[in-house]
């Protein structure tokens, strides 16, 4: 069973049509619970994200802050596995008729097998994957069985690469092309600064892919600003920190919708 590039790359054309950029959300796969997920990520959607990447919980996220580290320790503790995130794409595809990513981390797929990984994920619906400590001299393998099942390979861009290096990423890359915006771990910020808009621009000089900014973006001011210059806006801790404020896992769920909502109003420069 082939992947969703397809639909991802169709849903990124479609906003670009529309002179928008698309809202991207993340939210991590088994938080609160497994069933919760789910529901949240379909939240996501009804309140008019694009897209959403489901995270694989990991013991040690390098590039994930403080929010998203306590959303995955949580998920941890209440015993997530690889097949819970294949659950929570299948139902939230099937649900919805919209991309959904997984965002990991190379240790689990290594561990789980790269060909079991990729055919399952393509089983379940998935769009592709967003893969941040994979270095493209080493993604060999992994591209090989994602372009066997239709699946994207996003790799992550920093404002330390050289253009060179983005070059070099970007050719290997597909879907979209994941731009940090700024250096450090993900979390929200008052700004998203003026490193991010020359990225994108030195990003775009060798691609083109749709580049997409992720790493700071909370509100819709926020979301509007970057919506400016890129074309797709990432935000993830902004929606783990409503559902970890809210008081039980209904309002979480209502907390994401509304954010979504709130986000994609943004994006279309209504903020």
């Amino acid at each position: 069973m082939s992947g969703n590039i397809q639909l991802l790359n169709e849903t990124l054309a479609a906003a670009r049509n529309e002179d928008r950029a698309a809202l991207v959300a993340y939210l991590p796969a088994g938080f609160p619970t497994v069933d919760v997920g789910i529901e949240a990520v379909k939240a996501a959607f009804d309140g008019g994200a694009d897209v959403v990447e489901v995270g694989l919980p990991h013991s040690d996220p390098v590039l994930d802050g403080p929010v998203i580290q306590t959303a995955d320790d949580i998920a941890l503790r209440g015993g997530v596995r690889i097949a819970d995130v294949m659950r929570t794409v299948r139902e939230a595809h099937a649900a919805t008729g919209k991309p959904v990513l997984v965002m990991t981390y190379w240790n689990p797929i290594d561990r789980y097998g790269v060909e079991r990984f990729t055919s399952e994920l393509a089983e379940a619906g998935g769009a592709g994957c967003i893969l941040p400590d994979l270095p493209v001299e080493e993604a060999g393998l992994w591209r090989e069985h994602a372009e066997k099942h239709g699946l994207a390979t996003v790799f992550v861009v920093a404002p330390s690469s050289k253009d060179a290096r983005l070059a070099k990423i970007t050719a290997a890359g597909s879907g979209f092309v994941y731009a940090a915006s700024l250096m450090g771990v993900t979390g929200t910020r008052e700004s998203v600064g003026e490193q991010a808009q020359d990225l994108v621009r030195r990003t775009r000089a060798t691609t083109a892919l749709p580049v997409c900014v992720g790493l700071g973006v909370s509100n819709p001011a926020q979301a509007a600003e970057v919506a400016a210059f890129a074309d797709g806006v990432i935000v993830g801790s902004a929606f783990v920190k409503r559902m970890l404020d809210a008081p039980d896992d209904g309002a979480a769920v209502a907390a994401v919708r509304e954010l979504a909502g709130e986000l994609a109003r943004g994006v279309r420069g209504k903020s």
